[in-house]
């Protein structure tokens, strides 16, 4: 195409684009169930906040800290309080207050009823449509695995291209992309690094459409799939390296301890895992891009967005060492990395 600009690994304009959707109903949430209120009045932790307002303190976690990350709240000593634009413009009490402008948008804005449900229940609402049950229940259909991969592959491979950039991929000899989807970042690390096999690791469905990726890149030779449940069965073994990109951040810490230790039980001793995740802050409230893709996780999946200090409990848990993080130029995602002795 004439005045075409050079390809770019850095989509974060469309992540913001995306994102924004998530502002304005985490503030009605928030301004329906009383959070506005009582952390304008005092400052209080999650588990406090929580009791006070009945609600699931996971999901209220995450929440707050996309509030925080919008310029609401803030985070000292682990508390939580209103900043001066919450208290003026968002407390019931305040003169200010935009209580009936924004009440029409609670009946307006689906993510409103979603995440409301989430906060009060700590579950998923039954109402979204995600792939997290297919995962679950280690079954997917041929319609659900491609209809899950196009969506994946799509917002996938920015940050998969800046992953395959990372030179530490020129000390492995064989990757395994656990939960791998359309497998692009396998793909995508296998085209940048000629000398590496890769094996796509999914649900039989879900490697079965990876394998049309595969062909339509023309990695045949080099890039091979496995059908296996990453909860259930056995993992195959001669991989020197794991990589799980926004597969964690799908489930609970004592899941993701379960696939820590499942894969530190199939690696060679200096064998190494790699998660490829949007990471949030060790205080939990923030950035923006970080917490709002957590709301996702809420609404969608069983998880949410970790930062590195819950990775690196998660992964020294199950014997991993020398934990670390660096972000790769894939729009706003960090590749963590550990060795296992």
């Amino acid at each position: 195409m004439t005045g075409q600009l050079p390809p770019t690994n850095d989509d974060r304009v469309i992540w913001d684009m995306w994102e924004s959707q998530f502002r304005l109903p985490a503030a009605t949430v928030a301004d329906e169930t009383g959070v506005f209120r009582l952390l304008g009045n005092e400052p209080l932790t999650t588990d406090e906040l929580a009791a006070r307002l009945d609600l699931a303190p996971h999901a209220l976690g995450i929440l707050l800290g996309a509030l925080a990350s919008s310029g609401l709240l803030e985070k000292r000593e682990g508390k939580w309080r209103a900043l001066p634009p919450a208290r003026t413009w968002l407390h019931p009490d305040a003169e200010g207050y935009w209580g009936g402008f924004l009440y029409r948008f609670r009946e307006s804005n689906p993510l409103h009823a979603q995440l409301l449900e989430a906060m009060k229940t700590g579950k998923r609402p039954e109402g979204f449509n995600s792939g997290a049950p297919e995962w679950e229940r280690g079954e997917m259909s041929a319609e659900a695995a491609q209809r899950i991969a196009a969506f994946m592959h799509a917002h996938s491979m920015a940050p998969a291209r800046g992953a395959a950039a990372q030179g530490v991929f020129n000390d492995v000899d064989q990757l395994m992309d656990v939960g791998c989807g359309s497998g692009v970042y396998g793909i995508e690390i296998a085209k940048a690094h000629p000398r590496l096999e890769v094996v796509l690791l999914d649900l039989a469905a879900m490697a079965e459409e990876a394998e049309h990726y595969v062909e339509r890149e023309g990695v045949t030779g080099r890039v091979s799939t496995a059908a296996v449940n990453m909860f259930t069965e056995e993992w195959p073994v001669g991989p020197d390296a794991h990589f799980f990109s926004n597969v964690f951040h799908d489930w609970s810490v004592e899941t993701n301890k379960l696939l820590a230790r499942k894969s530190f039980a199939a690696l060679p001793s200096g064998g190494r895992i790699f998660l490829n995740e949007i990471l949030m802050d060790d205080d939990g409230a923030g950035p923006w891009h970080a917490a709002s893709f957590s709301l996702l996780m809420l609404v969608g999946t069983l998880g949410k967005q970790y930062s590195l200090a819950e990775f690196r409990e998660i992964l020294e848990s199950a014997g991993f060492t020398d934990v670390q993080a660096v972000r790769t130029g894939g729009g706003y995602y960090s590749l963590v990395s550990a060795t296992k002795p």
